[in-house]
């Protein structure tokens, strides 16, 4: 048995070092073919025409909310229960978000959000206006949380309704996509305005740190991708046209990356395996979404004794996290509106990520099944 089994960490078996090497031998580490290789290879896996490689998931929502001119006096809606990078970046660009309950996905509720727009809203000058601020609502971004999928054909009937740009926070769900309904074969990420892909060192896979933008609209990736290179107009004379951000992706990074995308559909394989795994030892973990093949990103298992097995896997060197704290509660976004949170706050109490890496050992998953179920009898 490993002394230490973290929660998710990378596996790096296949052509990183080969890829790395090359770009060091060519000496281009900054830019160089492997972005464009990375870029090219990752539209061609979800199926859009183009990506822009960034620096962070986090910069491709500053990026994504910048190109759909979100900002002053305007209001974006988000979940409460994420990550809060996903949120910060309508703070970057002067908007204020409006927090929106989960649903049994640990996705926005749907149902939820379209209460709000109908019963919170007006449509004055084709602009949804939120009748408590009198702010122009202006954009959705939804987080397909843990390699689940949001109810997006659901999304897409209201932004249409309602005249919402959609952000797909894609960040935790490369090569989740639908398998019924009107989106089979969409993968997450293609099906808003824009969707945003993180490369962190948790994610399953990683180029250390590093995101991708992808968009159907050329245009707007264009844009994202001059404002990423500082926004120099003129290569040359170093002439920019407007504010711009050092937000592009190293060669290096995207060395390892392209290598990374060979291996996903096996690191898929095996989290899927992983996961049946703990499911037939008696571990409840948080069901994925019929209608979709997951990507298994996270192994979520709902328990009343959270704290108290965070503790006990650490003291048995396991590490594992609750869910994030919700972003409606954190000090800086307490006096921002949000609407009948409920489900929201069950999950936050309950929720204990485990063990899930993709080089994760069937062994390992034994150790952590028995910890969990030795406690549980407690």
């Amino acid at each position: 048995m490993d002394d230490y089994i973290p929660l998710s960490v990378p596996c790096i078996k296949g052509n990183e070092l080969a890829y790395v090497t090359k770009a060091l031998q060519s000496e281009w580490v900054a830019d160089g073919s492997y972005i464009n290789l990375f870029e090219e290879a990752m539209s061609a896996y979800i199926g859009t025409a183009e990506a822009v490689a960034c620096q962070s998931g986090t910069a491709g929502l500053h990026l994504a909310l910048k190109v759909l001119d979100v900002g002053e006096n305007q209001e974006v809606i988000a979940p409460t229960l994420t990550f809060v990078a996903a949120v910060n970046p309508i703070r970057y660009v002067g908007a204020e978000p409006i927090f929106m309950d989960c649903d049994v996905s640990l996705c926005m509720d749907m149902k939820k959000l379209e209460d709000f727009c109908i019963n919170e809203c007006e449509i004055i000058d084709s602009k949804l206006i939120n009748r408590k601020t009198k702010k122009h609502i202006a954009a959705v971004i939804v987080v397909h949380v843990f390699g689940n999928l949001a109810d997006m054909e659901h999304l897409l009937n209201i932004a249409r309704k309602f005249n919402l740009k959609v952000i797909e926070d894609a960040t935790e769900a490369l090569g989740s996509y639908y398998i019924s309904n009107s989106l089979a074969g969409k993968f997450a990420g293609t099906l808003g305005d824009i969707g945003v892909f993180s490369f962190n060192g948790n994610k399953i896979i990683t180029t250390g740190g590093g995101g991708m933008v992808v968009s159907k609209n050329k245009q707007l990736l264009t844009r994202m991708k001059h404002l990423s290179t500082q926004a120099k107009a003129n290569p040359v004379y170093f002439f920019h046209d407007e504010v711009g951000y050092n937000y592009r992706m190293t060669n290096i990074q995207a060395a390892i990356g392209v290598a990374q995308l060979e291996q996903l559909e096996q690191f898929i394989e095996k989290k899927k395996e992983n996961y049946d795994l703990y499911r037939s030892l008696g571990i409840e973990l948080h069901l994925f979404s019929k209608d979709i093949r997951p990507n298994y990103w996270f192994y979520s298992h709902v328990t009343s004794k959270r704290d108290e097995l965070i503790s006990y896997l650490s003291e048995n060197n396991v590490q594992s996290r609750p869910v994030w704290h919700l972003i409606h509660e954190l000090p800086f976004y307490s006096d921002n509106q949000k609407y009948k949170v409920e489900k929201a706050r069950f999950y936050h109490d309950r929720i204990v990520n485990i063990p899930c890496s993709s080089n994760l050992s069937s062994k390992n998953v034994y150790h952590v099944a028995k910890l969990i179920l030795d406690l549980k009898g407690k």
